[in-house]
């Protein structure tokens, strides 16, 4: 992919404490270079929402983020509140403490709740991927697609790893032939990163440093 039809699928995304400034920038640099999104923490949607009014960037935010852990009525609500303050695509973390053991019906019910919030809004489910093993990812990409998701993404940026080529590939293989798309996200630095993430099976990446990306 040439470095513009990268710049298209990127969600350029802050989700360290920020200053509105930062949020500013964040949306400007969205619009000059076209990406996706924008992502940021949820007390910022409003302010991304205004500044990227009338263009085709789109406003992404966290639910459960970034563990996962919370009730989900939390998830719900935090849901319900994001859209309504002008949010167009939902990342959700998994309930990890139930990834972990294995509960994926626990998982499915809980995706398919905070899917039915959203409505008509994109959900992608955040996997946490270094934390689980090959069977456990495959069974999450099932406990997705059965819930109507239409992403599933590898990581927060937060726990002990990112993205990697491996994880992109086994999630691709498991979820694009029911139609769901993989978003590749944490660790990805520059535009080879990114590359290898897309010749992987990875729709949408995640960065931090989607200006960086486009302009190496």
């Amino acid at each position: 992919m040439t470095k513009q039809e990268i710049a298209k699928i990127i969600d350029h995304t802050l989700l360290k404490p920020a200053r509105d400034s930062e949020i500013t920038k964040l949306c400007a640099e969205a619009k000059q270079y076209g990406f996706a999104s924008v992502c940021v923490n949820p007390c910022h949607i409003k302010l991304a929402a205004k500044e990227l009014a009338n263009s085709s960037v789109k406003v992404c935010t966290v639910v459960g983020f970034p563990l996962g852990d919370n009730t989900t009525a939390t998830k719900v609500f935090e849901t319900k509140n994001a859209i309504k303050l002008g949010a167009t695509e939902i990342d959700m973390v998994i309930n990890q403490s139930w990834a972990k053991a294995n509960a994926w019906k626990k998982v499915e019910k809980e995706v398919a709740a905070v899917k039915k919030a959203c409505g008509d809004i994109l959900l992608k489910v955040i996997l946490e991927t270094c934390n689980l093993t090959d069977k456990q990812i495959r069974s999450a990409c099932e406990a997705c697609v059965n819930a109507g998701a239409q992403f599933v993404k590898t990581s927060t940026g937060f726990s002990k790893g990112g993205a990697t080529v491996e994880a992109v590939s086994l999630m691709a293989d498991m979820v694009h032939p029911h139609g769901l798309k993989v978003k590749a996200s944490g660790g990805v630095h520059n535009y080879d990163e990114a590359q290898a993430m897309v010749k992987n099976g990875a729709d949408r990446i995640g960065a931090s440093c989607g200006v960086q990306i486009c302009e190496q």
